[in-house]
């Protein structure tokens, strides 16, 4: 399903100028754009939710604790392959 969305004329040129480097319609080019965008905002949540456990120093302590407990289970006795 195609879409129309308005974008900004120096927005415009540069994903122009991307798809021709990358060889990909402008279709494409957008696409990977926006998945690139939502992983950075994705992984700026997670590090804001780790800054924030990482403040609650209860939470933090429980936090390592099963870090603590999950990093036995590499004593497995079996050889990294």
């Amino acid at each position: 399903m195609a879409e129309t969305v308005r974008i900004d004329p120096a927005a415009h040129l540069a994903l122009v100028e991307i798809a021709r480097e990358k060889h990909v319609s402008l279709t494409e080019a957008l696409s990977r754009a926006v998945e690139l965008y939502r992983r950075e905002v994705f992984l700026e949540g997670v590090a804001g939710d780790f800054a924030s456990l990482r403040a609650d120093a209860g939470a933090w302590a429980e936090e390592e604790a099963e870090h603590r407990v999950w990093d036995a289970s590499n004593a497995d006795g079996l050889e990294h392959e």
